[in-house]
């Protein structure tokens, strides 16, 4: 009798400690979203006299107004009438705010998951005068780590996540042993003519997007780009835009460039070229495939420049510029690679090249000879954070994580710097 209840005492124990392993406590993070309803994002339009810039995303140049994207949350407008003085003299409030692009004197701009169009005719009386709702892709923000709760898209758009640490007991075999953060799905975020700019050709007066857009014009259509297709609005009565076409590109799209009648298309995995003779229907032809990494565009003749971004969540491993020869517009061939830190934003003009390499400055090349660009460094401001340039002639409009710049390039072997706004770093 003692041997059976001894047993018996040891199978309780093997039960215990199985049972005790059989389950585990999970701590995690967990992100709640908080959501702007869609009343109240369709009502918040505003202006207001100029405010600090504090997170500066992309920069559009018309005529003699610089717009700068504070981040998510509206568009700076800056009198340049001077470059020398600039200043900040409205700021237009549009929460979910990204993108800009400007034809005539009707501005363009993305708000979440609409399309806003604002008469910029009187800048003392900026009016939004259309919106088109709902025609972007729902964005799902990033998040540092844990996990998501459901998204309910009917309770409006997400503008940040409350986070909390939970703890609970689960099962070995039915924990959810990988949680990851959020992945980044969207952009902070150029090659330009003289003042009256015109890049993205046909008859209308555009102003000058940059290497880091999403949006651009041509002719009567505004295009714009997200994750995997290129939307077309027919932008012939401009203070009524009409959704045209959607056209699937493929994944990672980011970027988009304007050259001729000709889009240059960047993604994580490529550039695409696509033909505007029937700007109605852009028609793809060509590619140029390189390892996944972050990669801008910018065109001037028979060569394309293109920066690709390694690390983060960019892909590859190295940063570099790649140039390409497009006299085969349907062939693109690689000519050359040059090194780089992490290069962002970049702007080519008359043979300049300007390349914002993030950490290592803004650094200004003669392109002349496209196998010997490392060569022929003009200058490097390594001691700013530069971001995106817009050349215009003569003078180049710079932002970096320090402020907006403004550089005389009328002769390359004098740069000077004409102007400085800075940024307001505040964290309240």
């Amino acid at each position: 009798m003692k041997t059976i209840r001894n047993l018996s005492t040891l199978l309780l124990a093997a039960m215990f400690v199985f049972s005790c392993r059989d389950t585990i406590e999970d701590t995690y993070l967990v992100n709640e979203p908080v959501y702007m309803s869609y009343d109240e994002l369709r009502s918040s339009f505003n202006v207001d006299e100029g405010e600090d810039i504090i997170q500066p995303g992309k920069i559009y140049f018309k005529d003699d107004l610089i717009f700068v994207n504070e981040y998510k949350k509206g568009i700076h407008v800056i009198d340049n009438t001077d470059p020398e003085n600039p200043e900040v003299i409205r700021f237009i409030e549009i929460p979910g705010n990204i993108d800009i692009s400007v034809k005539d004197n009707t501005l363009y701009a993305d708000s979440y998951v609409d399309l806003l169009t604002i008469d910029i005719s009187d800048i003392q009386n900026i009016t939004e005068v259309d919106r088109d709702t709902g025609v972007f892709p729902y964005i799902i923000p990033e998040y540092e780590s844990g996990i998501l709760e459901p998204v309910d898209e009917s309770r409006g758009v997400i503008v940040r996540y409350n986070v909390t640490e939970k703890t609970e007991k689960v099962e070995i075999e039915n924990r959810n042993f990988i949680r990851f953060g959020g992945r980044k799905t969207e952009d902070m975020a150029y090659s330009a003519s003289p003042v009256k700019s015109n890049t993205s050709g046909g008859s209308n007066d555009f102003g000058v997007g940059g290497s880091m857009a999403r949006f651009t014009l041509y002719d009567d259509y505004l295009y714009t780009v997200n994750n995997s297709s290129l939307k077309l609005f027919d932008v012939s009565q401009a203070g009524n835009p009409v959704f045209a076409n959607d056209i699937y590109i493929g994944w990672d799209i980011e970027t988009i460039f304007p050259n001729n009648n000709k889009l240059f298309i960047g993604s994580r995995s490529g550039m695409y070229i696509y033909s505007l003779s029937n700007p109605a229907e852009p028609q793809q032809i060509s590619a140029f495939i390189h390892a996944s990494a972050c990669d801008p565009v910018v065109v001037e003749g028979n060569l394309a420049f293109v920066t690709l971004r390694g690390g983060n969540l960019c892909g590859a491993i190295s940063s570099q510029l790649d140039v390409l020869d497009i006299s085969d517009i349907k062939n693109p061939e690689l000519l050359k690679t040059y090194p780089m830190e992490e290069p962002y934003g970049l702007g080519i003009d008359n043979k300049i090249l300007f390349i914002c390499d993030g950490n290592a400055g803004l650094k200004i090349y003669d392109a002349t000879d496209p196998l010997k660009i490392a060569e022929n460094k003009i200058i490097q401001y390594d001691n700013i954070n530069a971001f995106d340039v817009i050349p215009l002639g003569e003078v180049l409009v710079m932002i970096g994580t320090d402020g907006l710049y403004q550089y005389d390039y009328s002769s390359i072997e004098k740069i000077r710097q004409l102007s400085f706004i800075p940024i307001d770093n505040r964290t309240d």
